[in-house]
């Protein structure tokens, strides 16, 4: 059975918010631009006055992820749509093998290939190659997740034709107040500087926040 990273969130300031989370963005080959999606939004009320806590669970099951664009990615709009995934693990230190690489189809219908191992894999990453093609459409590839039920493109490159990119993970998730449908392609820089860092590279798997009624963010508990 996969582990879950958990995150619970308490509201302590006197009115309902929305809450978004959203995770750091992974390391890229190439230095091309990363973009950031909202992976799971709700509203929470007073802790106070209704007991609520708002959950955030995100498997520890890294995913490839690919997605097709009528346009280059927007902040606010929509990263694209259809999509495809796969479960993909990372190339290991030192060597070794993993089944760290999967091949992207565009043509007849979008897809990616079951992981197999290959040479030359990025530590910590994996890859995603790209067949040819001409935009538009555009190509969105990179880290996926399985966020509360469901996956999404959790950051991602706009891909090139015939060409491969490879992709670090970082597991650090931030919860911010405000509406991002998961899937919107959001600032994670300023988004960033006001949410509340869940740092799960130590080994937690749980950690409790809350936002406080002066609107500070306290984590209140690792484990």
């Amino acid at each position: 059975m996969s582990t879950l990273l958990t995150i619970n969130v308490k509201n302590l300031e006197p009115a309902t918010q929305g809450f978004f989370f959203f995770q750091e963005p992974a390391t890229y080959t190439g230095g091309a631009k990363v973009y950031s999606n909202s992976l799971f939004a709700e509203n929470l009320a007073n802790y106070g006055t209704a007991g609520s806590i708002l959950t955030f669970q995100v498997d520890l099951q890294y995913y490839a992820g690919i997605q097709e664009a009528h346009s280059a990615p927007t902040v606010g709009q929509s990263s694209g749509y259809s999509s495809a995934s796969r479960p993909i693990d990372l190339a290991p230190a030192g060597g070794g093998s993993a089944n760290d690489s999967t091949t992207a189809t565009v043509s007849p219908a979008l897809g990616l290939s079951t992981p197999t191992n290959e040479t030359g894999v990025q530590a910590g990453a994996f890859r995603i190659n790209t067949p040819s093609f001409s935009s538009p459409p555009f190509y969105n590839v990179g880290s996926a997740v399985s966020a509360n039920g469901g996956i999404v493109l959790s950051n991602f490159v706009q891909a090139n034709p015939q060409s491969h990119t490879d992709c670090e993970p970082i597991l650090k998730y931030y919860v911010a107040t405000g509406t991002y449908t998961p899937g919107t392609v959001m600032d994670f820089t300023a988004a960033s500087k006001t949410s509340a860092l869940c740092d799960f590279t130590g080994g937690y798997t749980v950690i409790d926040v809350e936002l406080a009624a002066n609107g500070d963010w306290n984590i209140t508990s690792r484990t």
